[in-house]
């Protein structure tokens, strides 16, 4: 079996915080989506999506 690195601090993962190796791990990355740091690229800009809709 490989064991998976936590992607914040780089500990071993533990199963019950996959993939991180702890709660705090798990918080600080949640912070990191609500704060804007990580970002899923769209092909489609929202503001051309709303010109669309209006006509």
């Amino acid at each position: 079996m490989t064991t998976l690195n936590c992607p914040i601090c780089g500990k071993p993962a533990i199963p019950v915080y996959h993939p991180f190796c702890s709660r705090r791990c798990q918080l600080i990355d949640l912070g990191h989506w609500l704060g804007g740091n990580y970002k899923i690229p769209d092909t489609e800009s929202d503001r051309d999506w709303f010109k669309e809709t209006e006509d």
